[in-house]
């Protein structure tokens, strides 16, 4: 069995962070192990309480997990501190991680802030150049890219930009009113379009964290990286059309829906 390891924020209702990843890599037929970098109090209407652990903490995690059950894929998530961030960084070095997914979580979907000012860099420097593939949502990769975003033509140039800066693929996601849900791949000096529905629900707590999942649980299982897009958006479509509606806020999406009866 394939295996595959998140290193991300508990989210303590459920819908994103470790616990969608986990959901998210189980759905997929991947065996998910995890490395907690924080402990959040949060539900559909907000984040209420972060909790880092120490970096010694999570280096003793990632030690745990590449010298016993090695992964396949890793997907990283919400990493708040820069001494988290070099942890995550010489640890993935040291084994030789294979298939890095960063999602850079920024904001979360309820509007709260999840990175502080000075890790930002510390990302960009760290992470982003050991990525295969970065998979921001538009208001990110108008940060990083140093632009606004305001339809398709600049999703393009944003995601050239933030791939020849840092080495690595870029997954530009849409929405945001850029448009209908379609994302850009943009890889050596080539970009694709990946189409999607629009689909009417206003439940998209954790979207991000689960299609990065969902592409990393691809990779983990041999596919190559446009497969595993298609793959994790295909994915993405059917928990969202499964119309999941839970708690008073932005609920979560049902990671269950393939195996549900």
């Amino acid at each position: 069995m394939k295996k595959a390891l998140t290193i991300a924020g508990s989210d303590s209702c459920g819908g994103a962070g470790i616990q969608a990843d986990i959901k998210t890599m189980t759905a997929n037929g991947v065996y998910a192990m995890s490395a907690i970098t924080a402990l959040t109090a949060q539900n559909t209407t907000g984040v209420t309480g972060i909790m880092e652990v120490t970096p010694e903490f999570l280096g003793k995690q990632l030690d745990s997990i590449f010298t016993d059950i090695y992964p396949d894929a890793v997907k990283i998530g919400m990493v708040s501190s820069t001494g988290l961030i070099e942890t995550i960084s010489e640890k993935l070095k040291f084994y030789n991680a294979q298939n890095i997914v960063v999602d850079p979580v920024m904001i979360s979907t309820s509007g709260s802030k999840l990175l502080k000012e000075d890790a930002v860099e510390t990302l960009k420097n760290c992470l982003f150049r050991q990525a295969v593939l970065l998979t921001p949502n538009i208001p990110e990769a108008s940060v990083l890219a140093g632009m606004p975003i305001t339809n398709e033509s600049d999703m393009i140039k944003a995601s050239e930009v933030i791939s020849n800066e840092y080495g690595c693929a870029v997954l530009c996601k849409g929405g945001h009113n850029v448009n209908d849900a379609n994302d850009l791949l943009y890889q050596n000096n080539k970009y694709k379009w990946f189409t999607g529905e629009r689909i009417d629900n206003k439940n998209t707590h954790g979207t991000g964290c689960t299609l990065s999942s969902a592409i990393a649980s691809g990779l983990a299982k041999g596919m190559d990286l446009e497969t595993s897009i298609q793959f994790a958006k295909e994915y993405i479509s059917g928990a969202l059309k499964a119309m999941l509606d839970l708690g008073k806020g932005s609920g979560p999406l049902n990671h269950a829906w393939r195996i549900m009866v």
